[in-house]
């Protein structure tokens, strides 16, 4: 057994996905599936079902999750004992904003040569919660919050990208399109109760027309929304950030009313350190 083993093995507990966990561990999806299958070998259990739509934790899981997370714990405990101390910034977001946020570490860190600056990949909850508890200084978040002791501030306004299948109708006319015109067709979503902001900005932007979306079946857990276009070549999805992805196109939508906030989330005292004013100063300008 092995604490990077246990390392997945938690991401893969907390993401019900093999693909999303080996994205937040920064490997790929064989590597992360060939070290949990190591794992159960050694333990001689089966710690995940496995299915084409879902990843089920089994009872051995829920007994060795928590003393995993004891494990690799008391690791960054040791390695954190055995370095030179020094100021310490923990930074919270996902991997949409990874890009964006380590061109503000570095930028951050020629500020502050000492100071040592991490990010790491939490789910949205678990950032907030983070920064509550004082496990974490800063989390990038979607939208904003309402929690005492918590400060939020608007960062930039992002414009998210509607997509479909190169074989989408729309595609195939050309040109800009309507919320009116996509509203003909399916929109396909993860559930609600995991993207709660953009369910209600699209409920928001189609407000004034005289119908809503018709939304598809929910995107499953361990399904990607391009694949889902893949798929229903008739569909359109919302993504935060454009990428070149085979047999995928993005449209432009006239007036741009999917606009949506991103923000920072402190404690209050943490706001004024000298090194998150600099690393939220050179967020702004990534």
């Amino acid at each position: 057994m092995e604490l990077r083993q246990l390392a997945y093995f938690v991401a893969v507990c907390e993401e019900l996905s093999f693909s999303r966990a080996a994205s937040r561990c920064f490997i790929s999806q064989s590597a992360i599936s060939h070290q949990i299958a190591r794992l159960e070998r050694d333990l001689g259990v089966n710690l995940f079902e496995r299915s084409t739509r879902s990843v089920v934790p089994t009872d051995a899981t829920t007994r060795l999750l928590p003393l995993a997370k004891q494990m690799l714990s008391l690791e960054s405990a040791i390695r954190a004992a055995v370095r030179a101390s020094g100021p310490r910034i923990r930074l919270a977001a996902n991997m949409s904003f990874a890009t964006r946020s380590l061109s503000a570490i570095a930028g951050a860190r020629e500020a502050h040569p000492g100071a040592e600056i991490e990010f790491v990949i939490k789910p949205f909850r678990q950032r907030i919660q983070a920064v509550a508890d004082g496990d974490c200084d800063l989390a990038l978040i979607r939208g904003s919050v309402d929690q005492p002791g918590l400060t939020v501030e608007q960062l930039w306004v992002e414009d998210p990208v509607i997509a479909t299948s190169t074989a989408h109708p729309l595609v195939q006319r050309g040109g800009d399109v309507t919320l009116a015109e996509l509203g003909a067709y399916p929109l396909l979503l993860p559930p609600e109760s995991e993207q709660v902001l953009l369910h209600n900005v699209v409920r928001g932007a189609f407000a004034d027309l005289p119908t809503g979306p018709a939304f598809g079946p929910p995107i499953p857990p361990d399904h990607t929304a391009t694949m889902e276009l893949i798929n229903r070549p008739d569909a359109w999805t919302i993504l935060y950030a454009d990428s070149q992805t085979e047999g995928i196109a993005t449209l432009r939508l006239t007036g741009h009313p999917l606009r949506i906030p991103v923000s920072a989330v402190t404690r209050s005292e943490t706001r004024t350190s000298p090194i998150v004013t600099t690393l939220l100063a050179a967020l702004r300008c990534s």
